[in-house]
């Protein structure tokens, strides 16, 4: 938690790290974050509420609070709704690299038939860097892996492909991990001795066109009323792994400081 709360991201201009969250609907990314504010809030809190509705969705950011008493952290965490598997509705890959790009502001509400153009309300023209997203984490359901449908795979990986190419570094979260392994849901502390969830691991990995080493078990806070260390110190790992790799878009990107290091 210290780690978090202290990490201040290595570039001039003073801006959080803005991490993105992509993956089919119901896969634990309003969870994740509502799982990771609690931690900081000292209780389980239901924070992230993102429409899952077909027809519309909003783009929202989470400034990831710090303890009673302290300054938020310097993680933003943004939410919108579910990938287009290739068969359904969903983000489009159009809309989702406007997003990283940093052209879509706060509280865009996208529509399948609408997408995101310079004449769109808001649209930013020349995006800062706080304005883009320097990581995105991919999030997977543990239980859905072999099920899900096959286009979502080729989408990962297509989407994966243009990230790279906009110099963004990405990592995978494996959810609902305590839900396939019945020792891991006893005791979380057993999650990287379980063979079962490290098959499942290998499997997101391959779904996702990543190495297994990206890919982080976590368990969100879901009918929990009480914390739980071990879950916290799983989700932790998760957002302090995130940061290391949105901290490589700034050490990536120093010609992104020229302008306010020449004033």
């Amino acid at each position: 938690m210290k780690t978090v709360s202290s990490y201040r991201p290595s570039c001039e201009e003073a801006t959080p790290a803005r991490v993105l969250l992509l993956g089919p609907v119901s896969s634990g990314k309003s969870s994740f974050i509502s799982s990771v504010q609690s931690v900081f809030h000292g209780r389980v809190t239901n924070w992230a509420m993102v429409g899952s509705s077909s027809a519309s969705f909003t783009k929202k950011s989470f400034n990831i609070r710090g303890q009673k008493g302290e300054d938020p952290t310097a993680l933003v965490l943004c939410d919108v709704m579910g990938l287009r598997d290739g068969e359904g509705s969903g983000m489009t890959l159009h809309d989702i690299l406007s997003v990283i790009k940093g052209h879509v502001p706060e509280g865009h509400k996208f529509s399948p038939d609408q997408p995101v153009r310079s004449e769109t309300l808001g649209y930013v023209k020349k995006p800062s860097l706080k304005d883009k997203i320097h990581c995105v984490a991919f999030v997977v359901d543990a239980t859905k892996i072999l099920t899900y449908p096959k286009g979502l795979s080729t989408t990962f990986q297509q989407l994966r492909e243009h990230i790279s190419d906009l110099g963004v570094h990405q990592v995978a979260l494996l959810t609902h991990i305590d839900k396939i392994c019945s020792d891991t849901a006893k005791d979380i502390t057993k999650v990287y001795e379980s063979h079962i969830i490290q098959d499942t691991m290998d499997k997101a990995a391959a779904l996702l066109g990543m190495s297994t080493s990206y890919i982080v078990p976590v368990k969100n806070y879901s009918s929990e009323l009480d914390l739980d260390v071990n879950t916290d110190v799983l989700l932790l790992s998760a957002v302090d792994h995130i940061l290391q790799y949105a901290d490589l878009y700034f050490q990536d990107n120093p010609s992104q400081n020229i302008y306010k290091m020449s004033l």
